[in-house]
């Protein structure tokens, strides 16, 4: 059990930003977010795609935004517990709030902040009969490990920007895997430009092959995948002989367990009060993508500030040692020294 004072669910940019707020007010977070990596939409959806409504940034990509974030944050530490979704919230005697998830980990908070963005990002997984069981042995969703890749045959299945992506990043690995095989019902493959033309290069030199079928069936030896039965348009079906296989055919969101929790809902978001992003639930709070209000606006740097009010909200219900005013980062002593600064405000030495 980890008992803290926040508990943000969502490792995206509005959750990140809100671990930062919240360290402003000296409220310690874990974040907790169902992908193996922090980012949320920006990391899963458009990672090298141009942003360009971030206030005072003219132009950056997703995976740029989300280092900055991390960056922004890092003076408060907060918690990170990737690769596993919040599957249970329930009210406490005292106030608090108890949130196990998918690993078993259990939280008690005293504030949670629900940043899912559009819902828990899921895998698009193949749909073969018996195949799941093999996740977590050779089956794999995201990248493996490149130690893991040396001397393996990898087969990637996927047409889109995420197995394009994969291919690519395989065959850069300090020790590439011994074969890399993209499969794909066509060969057409949908990526940027610049990827698409790396990739044909490969395939040139003979380090990417491309298997064009349907997995429809596999063969296995024990506990591991051996090999992916394609089938064809016209003629038999064909076997892919791999040591690991990688599913890369994007992702799809959905609310998940939260849809349960008796939070009111409209048009699958969670109704909040648009001045403090406070749910109808005493000290459980949503932010960006995934709350509504009247005149709701899905961008990012509104995501931004319904996570300071949030923020401030929280404080005036959790802090009893000191009052809750407005300080500006310019001026305030206070935070200089949350954040590390030293009086002239450059970064003072780390204790």
């Amino acid at each position: 059990m980890i008992e803290t004072d926040a508990l943000i669910v969502g490792a995206g940019p509005a959750g990140l930003f809100q671990a930062f707020q919240l360290g402003l007010q000296e409220i310690r977070a874990h974040i907790v977010d169902v992908l193996p990596h922090v980012g949320g939409q920006c990391a899963a959806l458009y990672a090298d795609k141009p942003i360009y409504d971030i206030p005072g940034v003219p132009a950056c990509t997703g995976r740029e935004l989300v280092a900055a974030l991390q960056q922004q944050a890092e003076p408060f530490a907060p918690g990170l517990h990737l690769g596993q979704e919040v599957t249970a919230l329930a009210a406490e005697p005292d106030g608090r709030w108890r949130l196990v998830t998918s690993s078993g980990q259990a939280f008690l908070a005293r504030s949670v902040f629900i940043a899912a963005g559009i819902g828990a990002f899921e895998p698009r997984r193949l749909r073969i009969d018996g195949l799941a069981r093999f996740e977590g042995a050779n089956l794999h969703h995201h990248l493996p490990d490149a130690a893991l890749l040396a001397g393996r045959a990898l087969a990637i299945v996927g047409g889109g920007e995420d197995a394009v992506a994969a291919a690519l990043q395989a065959a850069r690995a300090a020790a590439p895997p011994s074969s890399i095989t993209l499969v794909h019902r066509k060969d057409a493959f949908e990526a940027d430009a610049r990827d698409l033309a790396a990739l044909q290069a490969l395939r040139d030199a003979g380090r990417v092959q491309v298997a064009i079928g349907q997995p429809t069936g596999f063969g296995a030896d024990g506990d591991r995948l051996t090999h992916l039965v394609l089938s064809h348009a016209e003629g038999p079906d064909t076997r892919l002989a791999l040591d690991r296989l990688l599913v890369r055919q994007g992702l799809s969101p959905r609310l998940g367990a939260l849809a349960g929790w008796g939070l009111a809902m409209e048009r699958k978001q969670l109704v909040v009060d648009p001045a403090s992003c406070a749910t109808a639930l005493p000290g459980v709070y949503a932010v960006g993508d995934v709350n509504h209000y009247p005149g709701k606006k899905k961008l990012i740097l509104c995501a931004f500030h319904e996570a300071t009010l949030a923020a401030y909200d929280a404080a005036e219900r959790l802090q009893t040692a000191r009052k809750v005013v407005v300080e500006y980062t310019t001026t305030s002593t206070r935070l200089h020294r949350l954040l590390g600064l030293a009086a002239d405000g450059g970064t003072a030495p780390r204790r």
